[in-house]
């Protein structure tokens, strides 16, 4: 009776390889990273690396989802930590400052990066989806709170939603472009600014409107 042959045991450390690749796609992009890039800077073979990961499209497709969940995760967790829209989106922006300029990895967000100048439509199509599924959580986000009363009736979520995005994606390229982070912190500041007022906010504007003058108010 012969025994089954077990496979040759992989002779390097998935979760490293995994994030070599995430730097090359974040620093250069989907399209101007090649096979030759990803074995060079992952340290394996072409064959290795077809066996462990497939092909440069599920290759890139993995790195996407590992993003998500590891260097991109941060603006989930505002949106789901804090208490309002503008809490969530403010939180957002201000680590987006910090984390789009960290010298430990490339600069900017590869969701927003990667495909540029890309000519895969698959790859392409899913990163467009993804920052739209971004406006669209913003905007659900921004229309709970003015059904809430916590931001006002004329609120227009669909539009605060796009601006929101737009100056995550501005950043972005900011970033790139050599912004440093207190620049880009400075920008999450303007753009905060133009929201609306809470009701929290609203309030305390009326009460500092409507407070009565004191006797030496009256003198000055």
């Amino acid at each position: 009776m012969t025994s089954k042959q077990r496979g040759r045991p992989r002779s390097f450390d998935r979760p490293t390889a995994l994030e070599q690749a995430t730097m090359a796609f974040w620093e250069h992009g989907y399209e101007t990273t090649s096979v030759a890039d990803l074995t060079r800077v992952m340290g394996i073979s072409a064959p290795s690396l077809y066996a462990a990961f497939g092909d440069k499209k599920t290759l890139f497709e993995e790195v996407v989802e590992e993003y998500a969940r590891s260097h991109g995760a941060f603006g989930g967790r505002a949106l789901a930590e804090e208490p309002t829209a503008r809490d969530a989106i403010g939180r957002m922006l201000r680590e987006a400052a910090a984390e789009y300029t960290d010298p430990a990895h490339p600069r900017g967000c590869l969701v927003i990066s990667a495909a540029t100048n890309c000519s895969t439509s698959e790859v392409e199509e899913a990163l467009r989806e993804r920052r739209a599924a971004n406006i669209a959580t913003f905007e659900a986000r921004i229309r709970r709170d003015v059904e809430g009363g916590e931001l006002p009736a004329g609120t227009d979520p669909r539009a605060l939603a796009r601006f929101s995005g737009a100056v995550l994606q501005g950043m972005s390229q900011q970033a790139r472009d050599g912004a440093s982070r207190q620049e880009l912190e400075a920008l999450a500041e303007a753009a905060m600014r133009a929201w609306p007022p809470t009701k929290a906010g609203a309030k305390a504007e009326a009460g500092v409107e409507k407070a009565p003058e004191t006797p030496a108010g009256r003198g000055a």
